[in-house]
């Protein structure tokens, strides 16, 4: 009988792969530290397979195509994030078990046998598994292009994940690569709700997810908190076991990094899952003011052309183009003037106003504006959230 071994979850920050100026550099080798030692727990369980669910930042999918819940089933798991590449064996029997299972289920999964993966896999697979031989089943969620999946739903994805787990023979470990509070590419990137993620851990601490899978997308995207997306699914999968505990969380300026581990609880015949929630830590310290997605919304049909202009700038030799040939590659793609008077400012704020997606002005923005700086030259650094 297959079973959950471990499960585990952890931040994905590209300042954790590439150096970047102004980090705190002693908080990110804490953040590193803790991924590292969640690699000790695999090495505790000796899985058969390790299921990471992880967050899509528009690395691997595009406005052409926008699944909520993908399962990547092809013979490797392959990408790239900064110039390094990367490739793991995928779990070939545990990958088609789990995508015959769950569309069984009722759950109608996307899959892919070549999806690009970005940095949200790229973290784990250095840090966590490491040099391990341990093969692997990526599993991405869409948490930044709306509308996004309710928080109970990806619950309920993780429930029956662990029902298929039961109905096999391998251990499995899973890791939720993602969180927590931060905006990347919007003007709250500097501000992250720093309180918002205390009284999550605390709950976590206290085993009372409850409060936490109340809430809906669009106030997850209020609080900066929609990489949770991704722990839900693993709370789904791991059941009430046992308290988290928290191995690493550290306040960067513009970002909350979390690394927490649940381990079983010492009587598995309990049922209790751990301790109970002692009601203390009181509300979530947050005054929701929004009705519906504010930071990342979902992008007009309108601005199409800009938004795959800015996502295409990942490829090094498009962006040398524009430099040399601003007006050809615009006019390649079609741009309104409003989308080409936007761009020339490089400002990310500026783009997100002309119908730019945040992420997408991100990247885009800096880049162009990096190979600019350097007179042409290829740009390797990423950027992302």
């Amino acid at each position: 009988m297959g079973e959950v071994v471990a499960a585990m979850a952890g931040v994905h920050a590209p300042q954790l792969l590439q150096r970047f100026a102004g980090e705190e550099e002693e908080k990110l080798a804490a953040s590193r530290a803790a991924l590292r030692s969640l690699g000790e727990i695999l090495d505790e369980t000796r899985p058969d397979a390790l299921l990471v669910i992880g967050t899509d930042h528009m690395e691997t999918f595009s406005l052409d195509l926008v699944p909520a819940f993908t399962l990547v089933t092809g013979e490797r798991a392959e990408g790239e994030f900064g110039g390094e590449a990367f490739s793991r064996p995928v779990h070939q029997p545990l990958a088609r078990g789990l995508l015959d299972g769950l569309v069984a289920r009722g759950f109608d999964l996307a899959y892919s046998q070549s999806a690009e993966l970005g940095h949200a896999f790229a973290t784990p697979f250095r840090f966590v598994l490491g040099d391990r031989d341990i093969p692997v089943i990526p599993l991405l969620i869409n948490v930044y292009l709306p509308p996004l999946p309710r928080s109970r739903r990806c619950e309920a994805l993780g429930q029956a994940i662990a029902e298929v787990i039961a109905e096999r023979d391998e251990r499995v470990a899973v890791l939720a690569s993602g969180g927590m509070s931060h905006y990347p590419g919007t003007p709250k990137y500097p501000h992250p709700e720093f309180a918002v993620d205390h009284w999550i851990m605390s709950r976590i601490a206290d085993n009372d997810l409850d409060p936490i899978l109340d809430l809906t997308p669009e106030q997850l995207d209020e609080i900066g908190e929609g990489e949770l997306l991704a722990w839900f699914v693993l709370w789904g999968a791991m059941g009430r076991r046992a308290p988290g505990r928290v191995l690493s969380y550290q306040e960067i300026w513009h970002h909350g990094q979390g690394v927490v581990v649940w381990e079983p609880p010492q009587d598995s015949r309990s049922g209790d899952g751990g301790r109970q929630p002692d009601g203390t830590s009181g509300r979530l310290p947050f005054a929701f003011t929004q009705r519906g997605y504010h930071y990342y919304r979902y992008p007009e049909p309108e601005s199409y052309a800009f938004n795959r202009l800015l996502r295409d700038f990942r490829d090094p030799q498009l962006r040398a183009r524009y430099l040399v040939d601003p007006d050809g590659v615009v006019k390649e793609y079609g741009l309104r003037q409003s989308d080409i008077d936007a761009f020339r400012t490089l400002d990310i704020d500026t783009c997100v106003a002309a119908g730019a997606h945040p992420l997408l002005a991100w990247t885009g923005c800096r880049f162009v504006a990096r190979d600019r700086d350097a007179g042409g030259a290829t740009a390797t650094a990423g950027a992302g959230a």
